[in-house]
């Protein structure tokens, strides 16, 4: 065999290499969404992460920063967010129901779509949140337009309008 020759085949065995590594990079499955149900996650630091479809129901995650993260459908049913820094956090379609967000920062959330019944939004910031079509206590709802104010950054919506503030 030449020289010419096997420098040619071993161009194709690297070309062939790339581009199979190349499609298991791109085609490569998302995650798998995790449980950390019933778990002492106090102070941790998840801002900016892609927590999409995770399950933090019953979760102790006081304090903690979650500024800027995707929690897009995440379960957080009955969990403790007391504290907890959510600006700009997207929870779009989570599962809020029976959440303590007592004292949170909720500044340019995203919570379109979320199931809030029965939850705790007690002292929790709601400058520029988007609460469009969640399902709220008539109670909750009042107690969050006492304080609703802002346009979320992101969908241009006003927060006393997505709560139906008279």
């Amino acid at each position: 065999m030449a020289f010419g020759q096997s420098v040619s085949i071993a161009r194709r065995w690297i070309l062939t290499g790339l581009a199979v590594l190349l499609m298991v990079v791109v085609i490569s499955p998302v995650a798998q969404a995790e449980s950390f149900d019933r778990q002492n996650l106090r102070m941790r630091d998840f801002s900016g992460q892609d927590l999409r479809g995770n399950d933090y129901t019953r979760a102790d995650m006081a304090e903690v920063n979650l500024t800027g993260a995707n929690l897009q459908g995440v379960r957080l049913f009955d969990t403790n967010l007391t504290k907890a820094n959510l600006e700009g956090a997207d929870l779009r379609g989570a599962t809020l129901d029976g959440a303590r967000f007592l004292a949170a920062n909720l500044t340019n959330a995203i919570l379109a779509g979320s199931y809030a019944f029965n939850t705790d939004f007690r002292k929790a910031i709601i400058d520029g949140a988007d609460f469009t079509d969640v399902f709220l206590d008539p109670k909750t709802n009042d107690l969050l337009c006492a304080v609703a104010q802002g346009t979320n950054p992101v969908t241009g919506r006003d927060t006393r309008d997505t709560l139906y503030c008279p």
